[in-house]
């Protein structure tokens, strides 16, 4: 019974642990960055934002939270119930399970594995298969059709986004996160590989389908896209997901651009502040950007949108490969860790 629980129960008990510590944080911060971009946006178009429930507003997600489980779940007749079900949970999930290898700070990550960075594309690769079996299990035109137009947007600026990450593998010569935050300790990748950064973060506003690239959610043309069938937990559990990846996308370009949590400068003072408080730090100012963009620029067109994508951000990115590759060649720039 010992070697039972020192060999199998308790590993198993500390890594539900360690994923408790990871999941609850992220839960409370999907809750407030909804709090926090009624705020943002409101205090743009000058007005108040949420201000009634509780002081200053801060109950606000708790009084959406309790209204969203309290509303009745409503299947359409013709829909297939169980795919139905499956599509938010699994655009929720997937969502949550790409922290598993995210370093917040030196040595705070539950899964420091060699590729991580593979890892994280292949997760955020598979948040298509939400969107379209919510649209194909509904039954319904508006939502396939806001489905078939939201997975080409993703698969599209999927693209670019392998292109910059490959870019920061060249530079680092390491699939590892950690290793790819050490090496910025001397400048942060988003002063050398500029260009690639701006595709990044244009790329991860269409891949989580936000403004000015909400596309299915054109509510003129197509309701709300592939979620118009939806309510309850259901419904919440896609619009949780939405903001989990917004959360998820600033992770990956604070760790791939933006120095992880290491300090702007290498001071005393800086120093002494922990990592995982300069990752929080840039991870809000990315989703500030998020939210600035959304309340700044009009929609795009689905036509401008692909273009966008196709015949801007896939040649500029393929040429920064190449660029950066002959760089390292020619000026013997080979990376220091190689693994």
């Amino acid at each position: 019974m010992v070697e039972f629980w020192w060999s199998y129960a308790w590993p198993t008990l500390w890594i539900v642990i360690q994923i408790l510590f990871i999941v609850v944080p992220l839960l409370i911060v999907v809750a407030y960055l909804t709090y926090a971009e009624r705020k943002v946006i409101g205090f743009m178009q000058m007005r108040m934002g949420p201000n009634v429930v509780g002081p200053f507003g801060l109950l606000q997600p708790f009084a959406d939270a309790l209204k969203l489980m309290t509303k009745e779940l409503i299947i359409p007749t013709g829909a297939n119930r169980v795919v139905f079900l499956i599509a938010p949970m699994l655009t929720f999930v997937l969502a949550m399970v790409g922290w598993a290898v995210i370093p917040v700070a030196e040595g705070w990550v539950l899964s420091d594995i060699n590729v991580g960075i593979l890892y994280l594309f292949a997760i955020s690769s598979l948040g298509v298969y939400g969107i379209i079996m919510a649209g194909w299990a509904s039954n319904s035109k508006y939502p396939f059709l806001g489905a078939l137009r939201s997975a080409a947007q993703m698969v599209s600026y999927e693209v670019s986004i392998g292109f910059v990450i490959i870019t920061v593998l060249l530079a680092v010569g390491s699939l590892n996160l950690t290793d790819i935050v050490l090496a910025q300790q001397d400048v942060w990748f988003f002063i050398p590989l500029l260009p690639m950064f701006i595709v990044f973060v244009v790329s991860a506003l269409a891949e989580t389908n936000r403004a000015p690239f909400d596309l299915p959610e054109a509510e003129a043309e197509l309701v709300t896209g592939y979620n118009v069938e939806y309510s309850a937990m259901a419904f919440a559990l896609f619009f949780l997901g939405e903001y989990a990846n917004m959360v998820l996308m600033s992770g990956m370009a604070v760790i791939l651009f933006l120095g992880g949590w290491l300090p702007p400068l290498d001071i005393a003072i800086l120093n002494w502040i922990p990592g995982i408080v300069w990752f929080a730090l840039k991870v809000s100012a990315m989703l500030f950007v998020f939210l600035w963009v959304r309340a700044t620029l009009p929609r795009y067109r689905y036509d401008q949108l692909m273009r966008l994508g196709w015949k801007v951000f896939l040649p500029a990115s393929l040429l920064w490969v190449v660029v950066t590759a002959g760089a390292i060649v020619v000026f013997d720039w080979y990376p220091g860790v190689v693994n």
